[in-house]
């Protein structure tokens, strides 16, 4: 039985992190917004009329049989070992885990750059304020994250170029998805990426070679950065390197 999961149609969003790990794993599995009555089928789920365990707060969520799973991370963990994507070793488990939840707070502060005040107005009517917090996130934020996950894949004692253990899990497909979000939206802060963060630029470049993501990037499944994401190229909010 295919996976189904459940994100808003025409974004990469926070959906794609699922997606990567399906892609990865060579895993069966449906993104219902794609369909015609894809997004009629999500908002039954939203709208509680699956049944009371089944009722997600927010999309993305994923349907495995009868057992509905919401939050990026939260799918990720149930996923993990279903699809080979952690170590069989539990604490390490529960570090991946950890490391997920912090990428969670990564892309959420990634999102406020464009919009700082209110999700609910446009980007137009707060961009002064999204000045000023792009520039907090690119010369303060970035660098504490970043810094923090290029030591981890550092200190790896597997020294294979991944974040824990001995091969890649789905926090490394998260961090690459990030990466990439940010080389699309600030172009010109990130020129510096690959010496700034250089085993952060290895991990991406290794992730972005495996075989499942390769096909995956260049297919029509694989859906493009836009303005309507969590990561949108803004000129105006892009700056040089600090």
């Amino acid at each position: 039985m295919a996976y189904e999961l459940y994100y808003w149609d025409g974004l990469q969003g926070r959906g794609e992190f699922v997606r990567l790990a399906l892609e990865e794993a060579g895993a069966k599995y449906v993104d219902v917004a794609r369909s015609s009555h894809g997004m009629s089928a999500m908002m039954a789920y939203l709208h509680g009329k699956q049944g009371y365990l089944a009722m997600p707060f927010a999309p993305p969520f994923l349907k495995d049989g009868d057992i509905v799973v919401s939050h990026v991370a939260n799918i990720l963990h149930y996923l993990g070992p279903k699809l080979n994507l952690v170590p069989k070793e539990e604490k390490s488990r529960i570090f991946i885990h950890g490391l997920q939840l912090t990428l969670t707070d990564f892309v959420a502060e990634a999102h406020d750059t464009h919009h700082p005040i209110s999700t609910t107005d446009y980007y137009e009517d707060q961009k002064e304020e999204a000045k000023a917090r792009t520039q907090a996130f690119l010369r303060h934020r970035v660098p504490k994250f970043l810094g923090y996950f290029n030591h981890v894949i550092q200190v790896n004692p597997a020294k294979n170029g991944y974040a824990v253990g001995d091969a890649l899990s789905y926090a490394d497909l998260s961090l690459f998805q990030i990466a990439e979000g940010l080389a699309y939206a600030f172009p010109r802060a990130m020129r510096n990426f690959d010496s700034d963060y250089p085993d952060v630029a290895k991990l991406r470049d290794l992730v972005r070679r495996r075989p499942n993501i390769e096909a995956y990037v260049n297919s029509k499944r694989r859906l493009a950065f836009n303005d309507s994401g969590i990561f949108r190229h803004y000129p105006e909010l892009d700056q040089d390197p600090a």
